[in-house]
């Protein structure tokens, strides 16, 4: 899809270079940990919430508990930024089994992010192309969307997928390969193409 554009990997040799630092005390490993976390997380937190408060909220608590849990913190369980996405994702699941409003991923979030070039046919492609998108995702199921999310979106690896949902990568692979699926259907029907 024109205009949508995917999370840059970041290393995780660097991200563990931090995590050790920040494990014995490096108050600088900790904010650098942050610089280059938080906003994939908040982003991930918008689009599914579609509530930019509550999702900068929750991007405080995810690393208020990262801050609290990082002792604990062993790489060989999961990549660090699998990790993150757990803790994201765990207390996604407590606000909305405490009652709080549950949207079923909505991007019009992203629709508010610079555009990476001022050009209003791009912008206006953009937003069509979210827009189509959110409906097609809306049709796949939970889980199907959250690994769906998290592998294309969020731009995690299939092992990060793995570990921040606690599956094995086969389940990944057949829950991305039936979603990617569902997404061809419900964009074929649509007369559009992924």
């Amino acid at each position: 899809m024109a205009g949508l554009s995917f999370e840059p990997a970041i290393t995780d040799t660097r991200s563990q270079e931090l995590v050790a630092r920040a494990q014995r005390g490096d108050v600088n490993a900790l904010g650098q940990l942050y610089d280059q976390h938080q906003a994939a997380i908040f982003r991930y937190l918008w689009l599914r919430l579609d509530d930019r408060a509550m999702a900068e909220d929750l991007t405080g608590e995810v690393f208020l508990r990262m801050m609290k849990a990082l002792a604990h913190y062993r790489a060989q369980a999961a990549p660090f930024r699998a990790w993150l996405y757990r803790i994201a994702r765990n207390l996604l699941v407590d606000h909305w089994r405490k009652g709080g409003p549950r949207a079923a991923l909505p991007l019009t979030a992203a629709e508010d992010q610079p555009a990476a070039a001022a050009d209003p046919v791009a912008l206006v492609d953009r937003r069509l192309s979210l827009a189509q998108l959110r409906q097609a995702l809306e049709r796949l199921d939970e889980a199907q969307r959250e690994v769906v999310t998290l592998r294309f979106l969020a731009g995690l690896s299939l092992q990060e997928t793995a570990a921040a949902l606690e599956k094995t990568e086969a389940a990944i692979k057949a829950l991305q390969h039936r979603g990617l699926a569902a997404l061809r259907q419900a964009l074929a029907d649509r007369g559009e193409s992924l």
